[in-house]
Formats: structure tokens, C-alpha cells, sequence
């Protein structure tokens, strides 16, 4: 299909947007969090409501709930009707209500907001510039257990939202072959190994992690009655050398290898295949940037690249699944089966080549 030349009027309104976008998303998350946009739904049947109505009741000033509804409005999540009252937008709902969004708008704001800033400084020097809004620390991973709370919690939210849906597929694929020891690397807080456990009474699970996390995922399973079949070990895959034990029947990463430079994931695969035998099996779970049905969705992990350049890593991000493919083979494996899971994620079961 041949597409439209945009007009220059609807580029110039899309440029404006864009250069205003910080004072969109920080009007959203105030209407958010101040209650407003619940207010106004949830009054919805009234025919809108006034700004007066809407400060007396949420006990904030007209001036502060007009400047934020003025906005709202030119951004469209909020419209006025005839009477001057305000009625939600289906942009100013699904904002408000649906999950995803508000998984991404709270990673954005708490986690990521202060950092993006230095976005300029960390393309220029290959280290996570942004960092330091958030810790004194490397690599966001070194300081995850450290962060603010409410920091932490929107971290581990928008992690787990793109994780955990896949949970029950995924089992169904590596416990089919009945592994007896499993090792989970960049286990996190320990929920893929508990689940793991549940499914299968049978299997143990080592979390090969850095300290931090390794700490949390092990005081998670013992909270399950779990510690006498989940064990971990500490590993910094940025060492010049790291090594895991032999001996595991599976080796599971679940969007872990994203978090690495295409230096380092080869790194840390060859150090997989030097501890596999020819029945290991590897499992690489990813969400690829070329294997997007929808747009939004590769808006979304183009995003989240982003993120590991100004804040995680550095020389991270999002891969199209034709990189890591070359990777997997470079690193001395063989790619022998390639399978869709859900909606936007991707499996590589891997084996050591002959």
C-alpha cells in the first residue's frame, strides 16, 4: 500500500508534540496519581464534570486541577463538553485502566524519568550516564536490591509483566524431558524456580545470579518451604572469566541475555557450553524486536533499549532474533528448535555442537 505524504501542518503537530512530550507525560501521571482521572470516570454518567466539582472533591486547587486539564485536553485524554465539564478519552482510560500501560508509565516515571537526561552523555561514552539518579553502582543490576522502594517495585513490576504470563507455556516446554537439576541463570526473585518446583516434585533448581538478587530469589523459596531444592550461586558474568558448574540436565535464561552487549552474551554462552554435555539443553527466552506482530509492541522493547543505554548497562538492548542467532552459533551451539511462546516471546533450545 502506498502511503500518504504526510501534510506539513500534521508533521508540525507531531513535532510540537514531541517537543513538549515531558510536560504530556508528567500531566498524565499527576491526573493519575492525584485521582482525577478516576474521578472523572467514574463520574461519567453525570454527563462530565467540572473543574470545580472535581477540586472540591479531591481537595486540590481549580487552578491546579485547570492547568492539568487544559493540557490533558491538547493532548487529548480528556475532552470538554458543551457545559464545560470533562469526559475521559478512550487515550485518557486505557492510560488510566489497562495494565500493560500502567506497568510501562510507572517504570517510566520512577525508574527511568531522572536517568533518560543523560541519554546524550551515555551514547557519547558506552556507560549507563543515568545511573547515577538512581545509586552509586555500575550497572543497575549491581544495585536492584538497594533501590527505593517504590523504585524497586515498579523495576520488578515491568519486569515480571513481560515474564510471567509466559510462565505456564514455557513450563510445559523444558519440563517435558524430565530434567532432575536445572539451572536458572539471572533467576531474579526466584519465581520461575518456584515454579518450577510446584510443577515438578522431583527437580532442583541452582539460581545462578549476582549476590543481590541471588540473595532475594533465596529467601523467596525458603517463604515456599523450597531451600532444601533451590540453591544458588553468586556470578558477575562481567568477570573476565566466569564459570558455572557442570552437571545441569537444563540451563534456563528467561530475558537475561538482553541485558548484555553482543560481546558479553557471547561470553557468557561459551561459558554455558563449556560446563554443557551433548544432552544439556539451553533454553534462551526473548522478546525480538523482528518477531513483533504489532507495532506498539516493538515500540515498546525499542523503548526499553533505551532504557539499558541510559540506565542498566549502557551497551545493552532489545535484539532482533536474527543477532542472537548468530551468537548462539558462534558460541559453539546448535539452534535445534525455534518456537513462538505467547504473544510477543520467542524460545531457542539450544545443544552443544558435535
Amino acid at each position: 500500500m502506498i502511503k500518504k505524504p504526510k501534510r506539513a501542518i500534521d508533521a508540525l503537530q507531531e513535532a510540537q508534540t514531541i517537543a513538549f512530550a515531558p510536560f504530556v507525560f508528567q500531566t498524565a501521571v499527576s491526573l493519575k496519581r492525584l485521582g482525577v482521572f478516576n474521578y472523572i470516570f467514574e463520574n461519567r454518567e453525570k454527563g462530565g464534570v467540572g473543574i470545580d466539582e472535581i477540586a472540591s472533591q479531591l481537595s486540590i486547587s481549580e487552578y491546579g486541577i485547570g492547568v492539568l486539564l487544559e493540557m490533558a485536553e491538547s493532548s487529548g485524554l480528556v475532552t470538554q463538553n458543551e457545559a464545560y465539564k470533562y469526559e475521559l478519552t478512550k487515550t485518557g482510560y486505557f492510560l488510566n485502566y489497562d495494565k500493560t500501560v500502567n506497568v510501562n508509565l510507572n517504570f517510566t516515571h520512577d525508574v527511568c524519568y531522572k536517568g533518560l537526561f543523560h541519554l546524550e552523555d551515555a551514547i557519547k561514552t558506552g556507560t549507563p550516564s543515568g545511573l547515577k539518579e538512581l545509586g552509586d553502582w555500575k550497572t543497575i543490576y549491581d544495585g536492584l536490591s538497594q533501590l527505593p522502594e517504590q523504585v524497586q517495585r515498579s523495576w520488578f513490576d515491568f519486569d515480571h509483566h513481560y515474564s510471567d504470563d509466559i510462565f505456564t507455556e514455557a513450563l510445559d516446554k523444558v519440563l517435558a524431558s524430565k530434567p532432575k537439576l536445572l539451572f536458572d541463570i539471572g533467576g531474579n526473585t526466584g519465581k520461575f524456580a518456584i515454579c518450577c518446583c510446584k510443577r515438578d516434585p522431583d527437580i532442583h533448581i541452582k539460581i545462578i545470579d549476582l549476590p543481590g538478587q541471588l540473595n532475594k530469589a533465596l529467601q523467596n523459596a525458603k517463604k515456599h518451604g523450597m531451600e532444601t531444592r533451590i540453591s544458588g550461586q553468586e556470578i558477575n558474568w562481567l568477570d573476565s572469566d566466569p564459570q558455572i558448574p557442570a552437571g545441569a540436565d537444563t540451563i534456563w535464561m528467561s530475558q537475561f541475555l538482553d541485558c548484555f552487549s553482543e560481546e558479553e552474551i557471547l561470553k557468557i554462552l561459551r561459558s554455558c557450553v563449556a560446563s554443557m554435555d551433548h544432552n544439556t539443553e539451553l533454553y534462551i527466552t526473548e522478546t525480538f524486536t523482528d518477531r513483533q506482530k504489532f507495532d506498539n509492541a516493538k515500540f515498546v522493547l525499542e523503548a526499553t533499549s533505551i532504557y539499558f543505554t541510559a540506565l542498566a548497562n549502557g551497551n545493552s538492548k532489545m535484539y532482533p532474533s536474527t543477532v542472537m542467532i548468530d551468537l548462539v552459533e558462534k558460541a559453539g551451539l546448535s539452534l535445534v528448535e525455534d518456537v513462538p511462546l505467547g504473544e510477543f516471546h520467542t524460545i531457542l533450545v539450544c545443544k552443544k555442537k558435535d
